[in-house]
């Protein structure tokens, strides 16, 4: 017999997901839910971390197994009942130095594709494959790669609206040809390695993501309690290859920004260009924020730049008081990237 399940009856019911970043330093779990039906705010329900000894990465790379299985053992042994008996929804973070993206105009990468009304798109795969292989310098064999192409849904739902499924006007036609396809890639080795150490530790991971866009995720959930609509701000991710940055009006990001880099004489020229001589709102900052005197520089130098207050991202302002978390973490910008991690698996 089939049971069907009301709205009632989901009401109270709870999506979870857990996100975890694997450094050289270690590892950080952060746990969050939100309600599958109905309107509430995302609710966190978990923070842990542990060490790694400093042998056991270097860089992207896995080098002791034992170690990293056994650290993700730790986060997750004191989760709250809740939690475990959830079926949660696991994300891990790749380094941003091992995972490759690009965006390439659809109508460079296939300057004869058709316009395709159910969004899959298939015939651009092996052109896909092709582009990765050669930005990367890597057989494509060797790499683990995913893709999507910007605004073809719009066109193709916007035709389907107008009563022919698959058929653009001029206009329609105008945007499919200024369609992106973005292209995130990395070494299948280590994809493949996270995989099998979450496994080892009885973990099913749904996705690996960058971990400088799990951290930008984490900052657009939190100036969205920060910043009033329409206003423009910063998001910095400062990591073990240096600073990303974008600049964002809304959920928009209008310009990005790497440091160090050849087109940037430091690093105060590199957020001025990033601004464009515009006013931001405020800066978010997440991550290793004292890897800034690596370069001599401080939250303090960043406001003084941009013209605009800095605001460190912090679990703290998100979680509910009458909840016992570790305060330390609490507190951790470099949480940022588990918890954009976790984000995603609630909102997907």
């Amino acid at each position: 017999m089939a049971m069907e399940f009301t709205g009632s009856m989901l009401l109270g019911a709870r999506r979870y997901a857990a996100g975890l970043d694997l450094g050289a330093r270690g590892v950080t779990l952060v746990v969050v839910s939100q309600r599958i039906v109905g309107a509430g705010p995302l609710r966190l329900e978990w923070l842990a971390s542990a060490p790694l000894a400093r042998d056991a990465m270097a860089g992207a790379e896995i080098v002791d197994r034992a170690a990293v299985v056994s650290a993700l053992h730790a986060v997750f042994r004191e989760l709250p009942r809740p939690c475990k008996a959830a079926s949660l929804r696991c994300a891990m973070a790749l380094p941003a130095s091992a995972t490759l993206i690009a965006t390439v105009p659809l109508a460079r990468l296939a300057p004869s594709a058709a316009a395709d009304p159910s969004g899959i798109h298939a015939e651009l795969e092996p052109l896909v494959l092709a582009e990765a292989e050669r930005v990367a310098g890597v057989e494509r064999g060797e790499l683990a790669v995913d893709w999507s192409v910007a605004s073809a849904a719009s066109a193709a739902s916007a035709a389907s609206a107008m009563g022919a499924p698959g058929v653009l006007d001029a206009a329609q036609a105008a945007q499919w040809r200024d369609t992106q396809v973005t292209i995130a890639a990395t070494q299948r080795q280590h994809l493949e390695a996270r995989i099998e150490c979450a496994a080892m530790a009885g973990i099913t991971l749904r996705t690996v993501d960058d971990e400088a866009h799990a951290a930008l995720r984490a900052m657009r959930h939190a100036a969205a309690y920060e910043l009033p609509p329409l206003e423009p701000w910063v998001a910095l991710w400062i990591g073990a290859d240096g600073m990303q940055g974008w600049f964002l009006v809304d959920d928009s990001v209008l310009r990005h920004m790497r440091f160090p880099a050849l087109e940037h004489a430091d690093l105060v020229e590199a957020l001025r260009d990033l601004v464009g001589g515009e006013q931001a709102g405020c800066v978010q900052v997440a991550g290793d924020i004292a890897m800034l005197r690596g370069v001599n520089f401080s939250l303090a130098d960043i406001g003084d730049a941009l013209g605009a207050p800095v605001l460190p991202f912090e679990c703290g302002p998100l979680a509910d008081i009458e909840r016992p978390l570790a305060a330390d973490l609490l507190h951790e910008p470099s949480c940022a990237v588990a918890f954009g991690l976790a984000l995603r698996g609630v909102s997907e």
